[in-house]
């Protein structure tokens, strides 16, 4: 008997791998690590959006991507999305259960909303359920993976020629450094991301890139002094 459940269909030896409760209680391989911030650029994003479908599929993606991106949201706050948290018109997100149980309410601009619009169309002839809903079949209507996201965005980044990281976390970096970009203050992005303190925000910046750095420093005007306080060597 003991001998039977080490072989295959074949009669070769099984890997121990394969045995049950062989991984029981190994944490696994990626925990713990911390991927670079390094966040696509708006023309990578555009572009895998533009190789979604033009279908309810798409439309969905496309959703899930704006969200992330243009409203900095983690994916497990934008999967836990109901129809009723959207305010388009204030141009708010509710996030009812962020990390650490916290509740926050989050600000997307107009173009965003505007992408979101074919998804929240189509959403109104499926079950009610949860914004990011699964599309087809018996369980149509309950709630979308976080895994089968994951995989939507390999898929879509391959096709449109993507080749740096294409992950749901990677499009918040992306937010916060744009907002960074645009001069908004440092606690409003702390605020608008949900951290707890401004040390895990600053982080999230790290993801810009040197050369604007040094542009930016490189072009700092001299200092402004009195006539009279000339420098003398």
């Amino acid at each position: 008997m003991t001998v039977l459940s080490v072989l295959d269909a074949a009669g070769r030896r099984r890997s121990p791998a394969t045995m049950p409760g062989y991984h029981a209680g190994r944490p696994p391989r990626n925990k713990g690590m911390r991927y670079p911030a390094d966040p696509p650029t708006v023309e990578e994003i555009v572009a895998v959006m533009r190789h979604a479908a033009d279908d309810r599929h798409g439309w969905r993606v496309r959703a899930m991507i704006i969200v992330l991106w243009r409203a900095g949201l983690r994916v497990q706050e934008a999967l836990a999305l109901a129809e009723h948290d959207l305010g388009p018109r204030r141009g708010s997100i509710l996030v009812r259960n962020g990390k650490g149980g916290r509740r926050r309410e989050v600000g997307m601009d107009e173009w965003g909303w505007e992408q979101l619009r074919p998804w929240l169309d189509a959403r109104v002839q499926l079950p009610v359920g949860p914004l990011f809903c699964i599309i087809d079949g018996p369980t149509r209507g309950r709630p979308w993976s976080g895994a089968a996201v994951r995989s939507e965005f390999r898929r879509l980044a391959v096709r449109a020629g993507v080749r740096r990281r294409f992950a749901p976390h990677q499009l918040r970096h992306a937010h916060a450094v744009e907002l960074a970009r645009e001069g908004v203050p440092l606690n409003i992005i702390q605020r608008q991301l949900g951290h707890a303190n401004l040390g895990t925000t600053s982080i999230y910046l790290q993801g810009i890139d040197p050369e604007e750095i040094i542009t930016a420093v490189h072009a700092r005007r001299a200092p402004m002094m009195s006539a009279s306080a000339g420098l003398r060597l």
